[in-house]
């Protein structure tokens, strides 16, 4: 009994493969060989045995720029208008009723003026002189006397004379005397006597003269 393996099929090689690997081959044999005579795998060397240096470069970081100032506050004082003021209250006009219209004519009466009373001009003021006082008797103006006293000194020293005196009398009181003349020892005496005179009453001031004697008797 004949047995049959199970093998994969065989494929023949592709030639034309084969062929395209040798030339690559020869050829970089050709170019290494090349180099090797014209010195350019030596100096292919030397570059390759230099150092390599390597250099860090840095990333520089660039700060930011600073943030801009704020803007300033520009406040505007907003003037007032004349669109802000409010509008004035409404008004109605009021209610006229029509003139009643008339066809008769309007007579129109002129009153006179009356006739002006002549001025009468007021009297001329007669300027009158201040009322003094009245001159009078003086028994007439003061019926009840009292007789001055003799001084005690007039006495002593034998003095004797006649005094002169002037009464004012207002409303019936003798209000002042004034000595006129005469020895001055009788003067006390005199007007201390004048001044208990019982006078009349009057309207007005009265002015009496007297005289008095002073005798010493032996």
């Amino acid at each position: 009994m004949n047995t049959i393996g199970l093998h994969p099929q065989y494929k023949p090689r592709d030639s034309a493969r084969s062929y395209k690997g040798i030339a690559v081959v020869v050829v970089l044999h050709l170019l290494l060989g090349y180099a090797l005579v014209t010195g350019t795998a030596r100096t292919a060397l030397e570059l390759v045995k230099k150092p390599l240096q390597a250099v860090l470069v840095e990333d520089i970081i660039i700060p930011p720029p600073p943030p801009p100032p704020p803007p300033k506050e520009i406040v505007k004082t907003q003037q007032p208008t004349k669109s802000d003021a409010p509008p004035p209250p409404f008004v109605p006009p009021p209610d006229v009723a029509p003139a009643a219209t008339s066809t008769a004519p309007a007579i129109t009466a002129v009153a006179t003026p009356p006739a002006a009373a002549p001025a009468i001009a007021p009297p001329p003021v007669v300027a009158t002189a201040p009322a003094g006082p009245v001159h009078t008797d003086i028994k007439v103006a003061c019926p009840t006397q009292v007789a001055p006293e003799m001084p005690r000194k007039a006495l002593q020293d034998g003095t004797q004379g006649v005094v002169k005196a002037q009464a004012l009398i207002r409303n019936g009181v003798v209000v002042e005397v004034s000595i006129l003349s005469g020895p001055k020892v009788f003067h006390q005496a005199v007007r201390a006597a004048m001044l208990q005179y019982k006078c009349q009453s009057g309207g007005s001031d009265v002015l009496a003269t007297q005289e008095f004697s002073f005798k010493v008797e032996e």
